[in-house]
């Protein structure tokens, strides 16, 4: 048997009453099945009073396995509510799979990083991870997940909003957490993911011809920033005026396809250039031989390729999910699109009404070229089949 997802959300102003009302709704979506996990999105009045939502979601769905954050914005059923307070709660029937939940930290060493608590995810069909975005080393740790847990989908985003004492707020089981990373492994169920990127490639193609780290010296056997300067130069007016918004660079991670479509772009922001010796720094490390190509926001772009990444991972499964985990970039929603409902409204009409939650994070968490990466303005999603 597949898995039944029921999701709901609840604006009341009171925390405990909006979370019993959110799980409720998420509850009777699952047409009398058990809850087996339950995740959390909660925003405004909920991180003054996060143990208060806790207890209501305890209360009205009594999930074995629970985990979830603090949001700035929380999406789903079709509606994004960017601010205020706001509650968002997603739950499963696993059916014949498992769903097995934890709570990881960092403690700073002498030279490293060690991180405990973290569920072993080789063999898994896929895990959902809600970072802390100050206390946890999520690029260290999808890192070495690439090379622990080889082909494993890990998608998620980073807590987007801190309580009323500074704090921020992950969930765990019935408790509150206020440093590290919460997530769930999935066994036995089809996880598919996706990452739609909010950006669109602008020039030509550049292949890196003398880099260290994340400083590039040379393109095309040029300096780099005086490669790219003259790049800018010849573009068109409507792409120059997009660069205007935002330099960002996409990085070719599988050099070794013959051609590239967008997916296989990791895009990154510009860090700084140094006129006098001709480099630039990017937010990602870059070696010798790869290809890269400017970036840029661009909203229409962002619509069409989240259209496109959802209906191809639609005809995959042979038909609509049985729901969704959404994961969308805090600078999309009205700032992007400039209306309302944009991301919630595509999952809603591209799934034939499948159920979905998730909420605007600080930073989104999805597979680019098989590996698992952290990412700016894209829209990241986790389809259950």
């Amino acid at each position: 048997m597949g898995a039944r997802i029921g999701t709901g959300i609840s604006t009341h102003g009171d925390a405990r009453v909006g979370a019993i009302e959110a799980a409720h709704a998420a509850g009777v979506a699952l047409a009398g099945e058990r809850a087996d996990v339950a995740i959390v999105f909660a925003a405004g009045a909920h991180l003054a009073a996060p143990e208060a939502t806790l207890e209501g979601v305890h209360e009205a769905l009594r999930p074995p396995e629970l985990i979830g954050c603090g949001a700035g914005g929380v999406l789903g059923c079709g509606a994004e509510h960017e601010g205020g307070t706001a509650v968002a709660v997603w739950a499963a029937s696993l059916g014949d799979g498992h769903a097995t939940t934890f709570h990881a930290s960092a403690e700073q060493l002498d030279d490293s990083i060690a991180v405990t608590g973290m569920e072993d995810l080789a063999g898994s069909r896929g895990a959902i991870l809600l970072p802390d975005p100050f206390s946890f080393p999520t690029d260290a740790l999808l890192q070495d997940l690439a090379t622990r847990a080889p082909g494993v989908p890990i998608v998620g985003g980073l807590a987007s909003a801190r309580t009323a004492e500074g704090a921020t707020a992950l969930f765990h089981g019935e408790r509150v957490c206020e440093s590290g990373a919460v997530g769930v492994r999935f066994d036995g169920v089809e996880l598919l993911p996706c990452v739609s990127q909010g950006a669109t490639p602008v020039g030509p193609e550049m292949t890196v011809t003398a880099a260290e780290g994340n400083v590039i010296a040379e393109l095309a056997g040029r300096p780099a920033l005086d490669h790219i300067r003259e790049l800018i130069e010849q573009l068109d007016a409507r792409e120059r005026e997009l660069v205007a918004g935002g330099l960002l660079v996409g990085v070719v991670l599988d050099g070794g396809k013959p051609e590239y479509s967008h997916g296989d772009f990791l895009v990154r922001g510009l860090l700084g250039a140094d006129p006098v010796a001709g480099t630039i720094a990017i937010a990602a490390p870059v070696e010798p031989g790869q290809v890269l190509r400017l970036h840029a926001r661009d909203a229409a772009e962002a619509d069409r390729d989240f259209h496109d990444q959802l209906r191809v991972r639609v005809e995959a499964l042979g038909g609509a999910p049985a729901g969704a985990l959404a994961f969308s970039c805090h600078s999309r929603g009205r700032e992007m699109f400039g209306v309302a409902d944009h991301d919630a409204g595509m999952l809603a009409d591209e799934l034939a009404g499948a159920p979905s939650a998730g909420f605007f994070a600080a930073g989104e968490i999805g597979p680019v070229g098989g590996a698992s990466f952290m990412h700016s303005f894209t829209a990241t999603v986790a389809l259950f089949a």
